[in-house]
């Protein structure tokens, strides 16, 4: 679904209405009260410490280290993480824990950095910090009031779930995975701190892509190859949010089934609709846009293709 600010449907495929949880696709909600409060620039983090809060981060060692980073400057240490914990998304990491017999730690998580975030956010308001997770903790009932205003819904209204790391998720439709998007695009309609910490937060994500996500990563390799042109979130159970800012456009995606393994070429083919990218752009994310199918020999025996046609909505 392509939705403008005012969360008019421009362009669409499938139905509007279709519900999910916006899972990790609302980071970078979840991260606006750290930096609309000031608590990002009292605790000087870096654009790259940003984007790792927005990020689902893949368990490398530049990520470990941006969010320790984090946790060091706002005087909270590891043990705080309530994230729980799972080997490392990069296989190269998770292959390291196991030879050295390391458990896996909750800042392994690809979800530590939100986490770390939260923490901080908790620590500038001087609010609890053992129970950032409750969604009746302030932390959460701020993010639960972004995330109404940014999808069009009295926060209220929207019915909560709990994510796989433990925070309230959201559910909401597809549009207003769109919707909330293109807010994130174009905030210009928003009260002018909230407007400057959205521009601060998506320009930390579309500079800083192997931060938001990890090597080899959909999200890393639409960034990189597209650069300020878009920002973008994967959540769980195939849910993708793209903003285009030259648009104000925001693209909400939901594979209906739950699996991620067409992703790729449904958000490149959504893109090249919208002539957002380039011939330059499409030869890059040739093995996201076609991604190869092999047999288990490892013999190219077909690749994937999406078919569907975005249609204008008047």
């Amino acid at each position: 679904m392509v939705v403008d600010p005012s969360g008019r449907l421009r362009y669409a495929a499938g139905d509007p209405a279709l519900p999910l949880y916006l899972r990790s696709s609302a980071k970078p909600l979840q991260a606006i009260p750290l930096v609309e409060s000031g608590g990002a620039d009292r605790f000087d983090l870096t654009e790259r410490e940003l984007a790792v809060i927005c990020g689902s981060h893949s368990g490398e060692p530049m990520h470990l280290e941006a969010v320790r980073a984090i946790l060091a400057k706002a005087g909270l240490d590891e043990g705080m993480l309530q994230c729980g914990a799972h080997p490392p998304l990069d296989a190269a990491q998770a292959a390291v824990l196991i030879r050295t017999g390391q458990p896996p730690a909750p800042i392994h998580n690809n979800c530590s950095g939100k986490h770390a975030g939260m923490l901080a956010a908790c620590r500038f308001r001087d609010w609890p910090v053992d129970s950032y997770l409750d969604p009746r903790h302030p932390l959460q009932r701020n993010i639960a009031e972004i995330v109404g205003a940014f999808c069009g819904e009295p926060a209220d209204d929207i019915p909560l779930g709990i994510d796989g790391c433990g925070v309230p998720t959201f559910h909401v439709t597809v549009h207003a995975v769109g919707r909330a998007f293109a807010r994130l695009s174009d905030p210009s309609g928003l009260p002018e701190r909230q407007a400057g910490a959205v521009r601060r937060i998506t320009r930390a994500m579309a500079a800083h892509p192997a931060m938001m996500s990890g090597t080899g990563r959909l999200c890393a390799a639409l960034m990189t190859t597209a650069g300020d042109r878009l920002f973008c979130k994967t959540g769980g159970e195939a849910v993708f949010g793209i903003g285009v800012p030259a648009l104000g456009w925001g693209i909400g995606i939901k594979i209906e089934d739950g699996g991620n393994r067409g992703m790729g070429a449904v958000a490149v083919e959504a893109l090249r609709q919208l002539g957002v990218l380039t011939a330059a752009d499409l030869a890059a994310l040739a093995p996201q846009h076609h991604p190869v199918v092999r047999n288990h020999r490892g013999r190219e025996v077909g690749e994937m293709r999406a078919v569907f046609g975005l249609e204008e909505v008047s």
